[in-house]
């Protein structure tokens, strides 16, 4: 979508319903092809370039984020925007990239940019014609993905501009959908309906990401637009499938360094996906600094999930909190006006217990002090501070994931009832996957409950559930160096049965065998 196109969004959650992200509910109606399980990390051209994209740049650019470090940071795709085609088909229906652009055609340049351990990416248009007029994809659906995926394209970006037809955009978005996974290639999907028709209450079994805004510009006051429109969003995000509030644009234009690192800063928080916009081939070191912050970008890309959200509104004043996965909160105390402020939080505000000492961490000082409890900076106008804040009496907790299916040792529906049974679940760091463990040999969840073989059961098949913790040997598990748990009582491993990888797969104790299904890691 173009300056032109542009549309308000207003975002309305009333009458809206709540997904919910916890164990046995929002997994279930994600997108299911595999991806994007972190937002997802990347490079496209419109930002700096609009259409003036060829296949010189897109190669040069491919070298220099391998070159720069950026792909070592994260950042893996490689997405060409608008303008990329002929303006017409050809006599057999299919797309056409410009000969003059790209003539070495788009399987070779995918091709190179696989050749650097990266993935290309393309764009087209949920409607008649793209946003520059090109040919687009309404009704073409089948035939375009076929001919992505013969060039090995690995991430699409779909607009909303052309005629529609009379169709809705969860009609015309979800047929795209339905093509490319009939490609059988991995593709990751990017909606770009520019937040109409609540887009994030039908997005998540879509795409991977679903634009909540029209465009981004390189100006402070377009980005803090944004900003704002995401406030109430959170819920609706999660593995698989992201709220989008549009690309970086660190580096791009008149945006200072202080207004890239707010950015910067903010977009992680929200767990956007982290798509830069400014030719990397002549960024500053500055930039570069900021788009490869690894400390910053962990916060992005924690795997459990949780989008963070505003605490605290007081006039240019902002603090952001974001629950991560081990127990910390990471938190961006933001400074809208243009005079330096002074922004504070607490720790009971953060939700975090009470203690005499918290661990912070500066992630963009990279030290680390201690706080009784406030936690405060100095920020400049138009600038941010962000922080990982640890303590609150804490008590370490780890998420147990299986080596075998990538996913995470879970209470069946989030339950506390005793009884409940363990499986295996899409990591997301909800409460009912965090497991504490014990001098005793304890797998605590929820602080009183334990991980339990049913009936003191010592056979192969017991089943594995959680019970009031009681200090018995069946409650007992030991952590061993091949990576395997195994009970006290009965001297067999926790298991996947049958080598299963399936959200809502019921755990047993089985013998050992050392198999990927019996072996375990603490993240």
């Amino acid at each position: 979508m173009r300056k032109v196109m542009r549309w308000l969004l207003a975002v309305s959650l009333a009458a809206a319903s709540l997904v919910a992200i916890g164990g046995g509910t929002s997994p279930a109606v994600a997108l299911d092809n595999g991806l994007a399980r972190t937002p997802q990390m990347g490079w496209n051209d419109w930002n700096s370039f609009f259409c003036n994209v060829n296949e010189t740049l897109i190669r040069q650019t491919a070298d220099v984020m391998v070159s720069s470090g950026m792909a070592a940071a994260g950042y893996e795709y490689v997405n060409i925007d608008d303008c990329w085609s002929t303006k017409s088909r050809d006599a057999n229906g299919n797309l056409v990239p410009d000969p003059q652009k790209f003539p070495s055609g788009m399987k070779a340049l995918a091709d190179y940019v696989h050749g650097k351990g990266l993935k290309l990416g393309i764009y087209s248009s949920a409607g008649t014609t793209t946003c520059a007029g090109y040919p687009a994809s309404l009704g073409y659906e089948q035939r375009d993905a076929a001919l992505w995926a013969s060039w090995g394209i690995d991430y699409l970006k779909y607009d909303n501009c052309g005629d529609h037809q009379g169709r809705t955009g969860q009609q015309r978005y979800t047929a795209m959908r339905d093509a490319l996974a009939a490609t059988g290639r991995p593709i990751v999907y990017s909606l770009c309906n520019w937040g109409q028709e609540n887009v994030w209450t039908w997005g998540m079994p879509v795409g991977n990401s679903w634009r909540t805004t029209g465009d981004i510009a390189a100006n402070w006051g377009s980005i803090m637009g944004i900003l704002d429109q995401q406030v109430g969003l959170e819920a609706y995000s999660g593995p698989g499938g992201w709220n989008d509030p549009d690309m970086l644009e660190v580096g791009v234009g008149s945006l200072t360094a202080t207004e890239g690192r707010a950015h910067f800063s903010l977009w992680s928080l929200l767990n956007a996906p982290l798509i830069a916009g400014n030719d990397i081939r002549s960024m500053s070191a500055e930039t570069r600094s900021i788009l490869t912050n690894t400390e910053v970008i962990a916060v992005n890309q924690d795997w459990g999930g949780r989008q963070g959200h505003k605490i605290s509104d007081n006039g240019n004043l902002e603090v952001w909190r974001k629950p991560m996965s081990n127990g910390s909160v990471a938190v961006v105390l933001l400074n809208r006006g243009t005079s330096t402020s002074t922004v504070s939080t607490t720790a009971s505000a953060l939700g975090l217990g009470s203690a005499s000492s918290y661990a912070v961490r500066d992630l963009w000082a990279h030290t680390t002090s201690s706080s009784s409890g406030t936690i405060s900076a100095s920020v400049p106008g138009h600038g941010a501070a962000m922080y990982t804040v640890t303590g609150g009496g804490i008590v370490p907790s780890v998420a147990i994931r299986g080596v075998g299916s990538g996913r995470c040792l879970d209470v069946t529906g989030a339950s506390q009832a005793n009884g409940a049974q363990a499986q295996i679940w899409d990591c997301n760091g909800q409460a009912n996957q965090q497991w504490t463990p014990t001098a005793s040999g304890e797998l605590r969840v929820y602080g009183t409950k334990c991980l339990d073989a049913y009936d003191q059961g010592t056979a192969n098949g017991t089943q594995v559930i959680i019970w009031d913790c009681n200090g018995q040997a069946n409650q007992q598990w030991r952590f061993n160096a091949d990576g395997t748990i195994t009970g006290a009582q009965s001297g067999r491993c926790l298991d996947v049965p049958n080598n299963a990888t399936a959200n809502g797969t019921k755990l047993v104790i089985w013998s050992c065998n050392g198999g990927a299904n019996q072996r375990w890691t603490r993240t």
